[in-house]
């Protein structure tokens, strides 16, 4: 199933090629759950699998996972899926092919088990969120305000498969300079460089970084000028920024939208925010770490559990108080790279646990 999956290249940007896996997911499941299709405006089609709990009353566990990926089509010329030294590698196996196919053999193991569901399990599967979720993010809020947890398949942390408790949240700015162009040899004095502007604004806006707050801020991509010999009129940065507290995002926004110019003769325009809030280690997201634990003690496991960096979807239903557990996909690494791998020996142990889960009866 999964070189099915990865074989079925799905970057974020094509979305009939994610379709393609939607319409791959919705045939392995249609025999089991009731299936729905979202459209994603540009981006391709959200799927939702809802697999009926044993009793009514028990309410409703949201998965979320995501079909599309980093890699443009065309990847698997150079990086095939494949399986060597104890792992199977390819685009999209850790991020998050795997964590879909984990999901899917785990609900058919508790239906050979004759296991029953306690809660009714709804399977989301986003196309969008390698670029931020823009078109699914209304899809996932509603759905998480009506479950009474969520968990996200995204991989565990490190080769060890930690768990995921908390991550950063992510936002980005861009900031563009405009300043006044002249001929860098006849007319220099006349000329207002958005170059040497934005280097200005950019030793201030690192200055912004407060590492004891876990909070970051990353000038990533900076263009600007046209030639050598001509004063440039244009400049822009396109900025990172990580918060791991929601309350610290007022105050840094703050510091971007009152930037002033150095050189009076240049103006500066400021646009972005925040687009995923963090997801705050909670009550209720611990709560779900220590079911996970106690089931995986009862296979002889050792969970741990890990703060990221990175975002992803339960960034949002976390905000919104749900508890939210992440990291439940496979174990490997390579996310976003060439070496993109999962361990085949620590498949069977994920789908055990994230079948416990599924079956636990306080969730």
């Amino acid at each position: 199933m999964l070189r099915q999956m990865v074989e079925c290249e799905s970057p974020s940007d094509n979305s009939a090629a994610v379709n393609r896996v939607v319409d791959f997911l919705a045939s392995l499941t249609l025999a089991h759950a009731k299936l729905k299709t979202v459209p994603g405006g540009k981006f391709g089609k959200h799927l939702l699998c809802e697999f009926p709990a044993a009793k009514r009353g028990g309410g409703q566990i949201l998965i979320l996972s995501h079909s599309d990926t980093v890699w443009p089509l065309g990847t698997l010329a150079n990086m095939p899926f494949r399986e060597a030294d104890g792992r199977l590698w390819g685009p999209g196996t850790l991020d998050m092919k795997g964590g879909i196919a984990i999901v899917l053999f785990a609900m058919q193991a508790l239906r050979e088990f004759d296991i029953p569901l306690p809660h009714r399990v709804l399977l989301q599967v986003n196309s969008d969120e390698e670029v931020g979720s823009p078109s699914s993010r209304a899809l996932t809020e509603k759905n998480a305000q009506a479950s009474k947890a969520v968990y996200v398949v995204e991989p565990g942390t490190g080769l060890s498969g930690k768990l995921k408790t908390a991550r950063k949240g992510v936002g980005g700015y861009t900031v563009a300079v405009h300043g006044r162009a002249a001929h860098a040899g006849v007319d220099f004095t006349n000329g207002a460089s958005a170059i040497l502007e934005l280097a200005h604004q950019l030793q201030t806006i690192a200055g912004f970084t407060n590492l004891d707050r876990g909070l970051t801020v990353n000038p990533g991509v900076i263009a600007g000028g046209t030639r050598t010999n001509v004063i440039a009129a244009e400049a822009a940065a396109h900025i990172d920024i990580r918060i791991q507290r929601s309350k610290d995002f007022a105050a840094l926004d703050r510091k971007f939208q009152t930037l002033k110019p150095f050189d009076k003769r240049c103006t500066l325009s400021v646009t972005g925010g925040l687009n995923r809030p963090p997801m705050e280690r909670s009550a209720g997201t611990i709560r779900l770490y220590k079911q996970a634990e106690t089931i995986a003690k009862s296979m002889d496991l050792k969970l741990e559990e890990s703060a990221t960096g990175g975002g992803s979807d339960g960034n949002f239903t976390a905000a919104l108080g749900i508890p939210t557990l992440d990291g439940l996909g496979p174990v490997g690494e390579g996310a976003h790279a060439p070496h993109e791998s999962i361990l085949i020996d620590r498949i069977p142990d994920r789908i055990a646990l994230f079948a416990g889960l599924m079956s636990y009866l306080e969730a």
